[in-house]
């Protein structure tokens, strides 16, 4: 069955990814194969086209939230991509720095360790942080 990818949601979910996650990181995303086709239209619309676009939330919090959501579901790559994501949305590093902070509390401390580590490595890499 053949993956459409011409619907409004999909098209408004694949603006905010790219505007969220870079155009070339989205670009190599959706560059699969036919059998992963299927989870990547999936994403563009449910997660991006139908949650990213609501109004109920901004942004920036939603990257936040995102940011505590993986660091507890280890999930270190898709971390690594949305700690790019938050500053593209203007979380500052100490807002980061911060949710990170709650999740040890809430997600135990290796789980906030391995976040700061992730988040301290992506930020030195993108230029948002010097030391």
């Amino acid at each position: 069955m053949a993956v459409d990818r011409t619907s409004d949601r999909y098209a408004a979910g694949l603006q905010v990814r790219k505007e969220v996650l870079g155009a070339e990181h989205v670009d190599r995303s959706l560059n699969v194969g036919s059998f992963a086709e299927t989870v990547q239209t999936f994403v563009t619309e449910m997660c991006w086209g139908d949650i990213w676009t609501r109004d109920d939330l901004d942004r920036r919090t939603r990257s936040l939230l995102n940011l505590a959501i993986l660091t507890a579901l280890n999930r270190m790559h898709e971390f690594a991509v949305h700690v790019r994501g938050a500053v593209a949305n203007g979380c500052t590093i100490e807002e980061i720095k911060g949710t990170l902070l709650q999740t040890a509390a809430y997600c135990g401390a290796p789980a906030a360790l391995e976040s700061f580590r992730v988040a301290e490595r992506v930020l030195k890499e993108i230029g948002a942080l010097d030391d």
